[in-house]
């Protein structure tokens, strides 16, 4: 196993074959909507809703600064794809508590630390010192997810015990009188919010009676186990109602979810790109975001949020302002989605360079995802090589969410027939809300790589419902369109 570990496979040909980039569309790709997921289920997966926000640690990554770390140690790159510590809604839960989820190769200095003399699959819960505080080992060579969390599920009481201890303690002081003293536990405890929002909560309410105003405490989300299950059903029900395109349907479930605990923020990451993507109101979109971003949250959660905040503040003009978001969602939780729409940033504002690096990207972290392969088959047709982006059209045809760039790679070959009956198909079989439709044909009418079908009477009709926002006369290539994907 290599230290590449996570990011893929070696990244296709595809990307490798056209260095020079002039034009990119702006589709992104396809892949927005199911809580911003796309591939992250994966095939043998689809119904899965809580993907734990792995993140690859490098040896040039500094040290933890609080908290925890969960490490694993993955025994190849097929346990990796196919493990259960993929998923895991209480996983995913203390990610936003302050307990990073990283993941190690073993040949490196780190993994050797951890391993030992052991063999991976390994799972390490480790301080910020470096120190392994608990240890999963794998038995006959596999980790199962309920072990991982069941290490942290004791550490994390273990260490709750002992700011229990000092709650009481605090308490006793302030019935003696010693204010100081009480404010001084109750502190400790209250900085520990992060970890423990609900013992941070009550020192709260202490330090207020003793005259210190602190700021409010938000919950964590439950992880009782029955309320546990009944969300993980719920969400995989909207899910499925969403991938049917019951869209009224998913919100309906979606926000259900939401209602069973509202500090989670995956029902309503899911809700929030179901308004952004899928049913075009933009205005409930961007305050279920905010809502995000106003809360603790998992690092994907957080990443999507801000990805489609930056995706609607580009489409309305605010061109730098989106970019800030959109780079700042993927510093947080690299997306693919996120990868793709900054390629399409930058290809159009004429930097090739930095626009095919964001396509690398997100090849890299999914290499047989069709959104990134279509996507990068985009740039193929644009430099040059036609008949291997359209090869690559052919065998992704049938991705009905991934027709307009597919449309976009038939019009950039020459076969105009082609191009305008997958972006009909886009337009009138994929998408299903006027509000959606309208962005996307403003784009359509702007988007470079349409330029030789601009002009045509069909293209003009089926473009006829664009809404305006975007200014067709600025080129493509002087600044970016929004995009809805």
């Amino acid at each position: 196993m290599k230290t590449t570990i996570l990011r893929g496979v070696a990244l296709a040909m595809i990307v490798l074959a056209a260095p020079a980039l002039e034009w990119a569309t702006c589709g992104g790709g396809g892949g927005g909507g199911t809580g911003g997921m796309g591939s992250m289920g994966g095939p043998a997966m689809p119904d899965q809703t809580y993907p734990v926000p792995w993140k690859l640690i490098q040896p040039s990554d500094p040290p933890l600064r609080e908290g925890l770390a969960v490490y694993w140690l993955p025994s190849s790159q097929a346990e990796l794809e196919k493990s259960s510590l993929r998923f895991s809604r209480i996983l995913t839960a203390y990610s936003q508590q302050c307990i990073t989820m990283g993941i190690v190769d073993f040949q490196t200095s780190l993994g050797q630390k951890f391993i030992g003399d052991k063999k991976p699959p390994l799972a390490v819960l480790a301080d910020p010192a470096g120190n392994a505080v608990a240890r999963v080992e794998n038995k006959d060579g596999f980790l199962k997810v309920d072990q991982v969390e069941k290490m942290v599920d004791t550490e994390i009481k273990r260490r709750e015990d002992l700011v229990k201890q000092q709650m009481d303690a605090a308490k006793e002081k302030a019935k003696s009188g010693d204010s100081q003293g009480a404010i001084q536990l109750f502190r400790s405890v209250y900085d520990q919010k992060c970890m423990f929002p609900a013992r941070a909560k009550d020192a709260a309410k202490e330090l207020k009676k003793l005259g210190v105003n602190v700021a409010d405490v938000s919950p964590a989300p439950s992880l009782d186990p029955k309320l546990n299950a009944e969300i993980q059903r719920v969400m995989r029900d909207g899910l499925k109602a969403e991938n049917a395109a019951g869209y009224l349907e998913a919100k309906r479930i979606y926000t259900e979810a939401h209602n069973l605990d509202p500090a989670d923020p995956v029902p309503l990451r899911y809700l929030g790109e179901l308004y952004r993507h899928e049913i075009g109101d933009w205005d409930k979109a961007r305050a279920v975001f905010q809502q995000i971003l106003d809360m603790p949250s998992d690092p994907i959660s957080r990443a999507v949020a801000l990805h489609g905040l930056g995706k609607m503040t580009i489409h309305d003009g605010e061109f730098k302002k989106g970019l800030a978001l959109m780079e700042e969602s993927v510093r947080i939780y690299p997306l693919p989605l996120a990868y793709r729409n900054l390629a399409v940033y930058w290809n159009s504002e004429g930097d090739a360079a930095k626009a095919s690096g964001y396509v690398r990207k997100a090849l890299d972290l999914e290499p047989k995802d069709s959104y990134n392969l279509v996507f990068a088959a985009t740039f193929m047709a644009a430099d040059g090589h036609g008949e291997e982006a359209l090869k690559i059209a052919k065998e992704n045809e049938s991705l009905l969410p991934a027709s307009y760039n597919l449309a976009a790679i038939y019009a950039q070959a020459g076969q105009k027939d082609k191009a305008l009956a997958l972006l009909k198909r886009h337009f009138f079989e994929y998408e299903r809300y006027q509000a959606v439709r309208s962005k996307e044909m403003m784009e359509a009418r702007v988007d470079a790589v349409f330029l030789s079908i601009r002009q045509d009477p069909t293209f003009i009709a089926l473009t006829s419902g664009a809404d305006g926002k975007l200014d067709p006369s600025r080129p493509m290539s002087a600044g970016p369109p929004g995009s809805v994907n």
